[in-house]
């Protein structure tokens, strides 16, 4: 009988847990804390705060952190609505992008403003106005309107799957812009509670840490942000320090409104992954910025992205020597692209000439794990012309010396030399400077001094930028027409 007593009062216990915890997950789902007032995006906003977020987003680089400064400057008349106008800087790794950007008055996303704070821009509206999707300053014509905290709800989430977004609780929370007391709101997302933190008139939330909503797996970061510094009654600007660096690289002749027209699709050298690039410019030049797109594609399926990819991305010798790393000038062991898509931003610290740009990639892994893989790689070699506009060293494989001599003896004719030197560029084993498309016959003779620096440059007696002065000639005069390659 004792025995059977125990036993009841374990069950009762046990019964009595189980029926707590859904109570306790209700409360969750249901939302609200013991707090009076309301609050809704930029509640508190005024002309002359300063504020400095470290953030990121996972449609800017796979929330890749950067940091963006903005200052409250005044109004703006932007056709019949009056807008805040806030001056941003924004610190991306070397980079600094200075401009001006556009707030809403009833909810205080970003509309308008300097052209290269496009993707900041939005960043921002994703993440740190990402709660006026809920809660504006006016409630009516449609509007969301202010949301009180003891809500039970402000919304519900609108992907597959969303749940509502609710008052989670009051929590004192420490950011390096100091200690606040917030109230967190949340929501689930695929298994995980996204949380954000906001305070009583106060326009933007101080931190949050969400994440993306994912059917199965661990679900990666949405975003995330953490305010650093906030200032009221600013009357200078702080930005005013600041300059952008594309400006300086445009004092130095670079360029810098290129896009990645260059394109590159083959396997890894083991032919365990698939790698597509873009890059630009197309034709780079030394302490100029370069862009990259990496694409890690399965090899069975070109439509299908590798997950969780560790890479780096490399500059060689011949032999493959790493002579520069840039997940170390990060400061990292490795770059990391959780979706198998990774944008990149260089400085061309290079000599002149042809340099080989080389993927090295670890393995697919999370960040955490080390790949029990043997690592693969993708070579790219790149020309790289000097600052001062000059043609760089060309570098010719040894071989083509061959075929010049044949021709300059009259081994083999115009036609089949001048077909091999079209091959070899088009394929970019050869390299030449950016040379004018001549509209000539490609029937035209070639002229003997060509046929002759061929000859001079086989056994020796000349350099290879004088044979390619011959090679450019025939392009030029459209003796020799070179198709653009993909």
């Amino acid at each position: 009988m004792k025995a059977l007593l125990l036993l009841f009062s374990i069950i009762s216990g046990l019964l009595l847990i189980s029926f707590s915890s859904p109570d306790a997950f209700a409360q969750f789902q249901s939302g609200g804390v013991e707090k009076e007032g309301s609050w809704y995006a930029g509640e508190g906003l005024k002309q002359g705060d300063f504020f400095s977020y470290s953030m990121c987003h996972v449609d800017y680089k796979e929330c890749t952190p950067f940091e963006m400064d903005l200052w409250i400057k005044g109004d703006i008349q932007v056709g019949t609505e009056t807008k805040w106008l806030a001056e941003v800087a924004v610190f991306d790794g070397k980079k600094i992008i200075v401009g001006e950007m556009e707030l809403g008055k009833i909810a205080p996303e970003p509309t308008g403003g300097s052209q290269e704070l496009g993707l900041y821009r939005g960043a921002f509206k994703s993440s740190v106005v990402w709660l006026s999707a809920f809660a504006t300053s006016d409630g009516s014509s449609g509007g969301k309107g202010p949301k009180d905290f003891s809500a039970k709800s402000w919304g519900k989430i609108g992907n597959i799957g969303g749940e509502q977004v609710v008052p989670m609780k009051i929590e004192k929370v420490v950011v390096p812009s100091g200690t606040w007391d917030t109230v967190q709101v949340g929501w689930k997302t695929g298994g995980a509670t996204s949380k954000v933190w906001i305070v009583d008139d106060f326009p933007f939330p101080v931190k949050a840490k969400t994440y993306t909503h994912v059917s199965e797996g661990i679900p990666p970061t949405e975003y995330e942000f953490s305010l650093l510094e906030y200032r009221e009654n600013v009357q200078t600007s702080p930005i005013a320090q600041y300059t952008s660096t594309a400006n300086e690289f445009i004092a130095a002749g670079c360029n810098t409104n290129f896009e990645k027209e260059a394109s590159v699709k083959k396997p890894t050298n083991n032919f365990d992954y698939q790698i597509h690039i873009f890059y630009g410019p197309e034709d780079p030049v030394q302490g100029c910025e370069m862009q990259w797109l990496i694409k890690f594609i399965s090899k069975y399926d070109d439509t299908e992205f590798l997950n969780q990819v560790q890479f780096d991305f490399l500059v060689v010798d011949n032999n493959l020597t790493p002579l520069r790393s840039l997940a170390q000038e990060d400061g990292k062991n490795f770059l990391y692209s959780p979706s198998g898509q990774y944008i990149l931003d260089m400085i061309v610290k290079e000599d002149p000439g042809t340099v080989n740009y080389l993927v090295w990639v670890y393995g697919l892994a999370p960040p955490t794990i080390v790949p029990n893989v043997p690592s693969d790689y993708l070579k790219i070699p790149v020309t790289i012309y000097p600052s001062d506009g000059a043609a760089p060293l060309q570098e010719i494989p040894s071989w083509i010396k061959n075929n010049a001599g044949w021709w300059a003896d009259g081994s083999i004719d115009d036609k089949s030399f001048v077909e091999g030197i079209k091959f070899l560029i088009k394929e970019g084993i050869m390299k030449i400077p950016p040379t004018q498309q001549g509209t000539g016959s490609s029937s035209s003779a070639i002229p003997d001094w060509v046929k002759n620096n061929a000859g001079w440059w086989a056994d020796g007696a000349i350099d290879d930028d004088s044979f390619v002065g011959g090679i450019q000639f025939l392009i030029e005069q459209g003796i020799m027409k070179i198709p653009t390659s993909s």
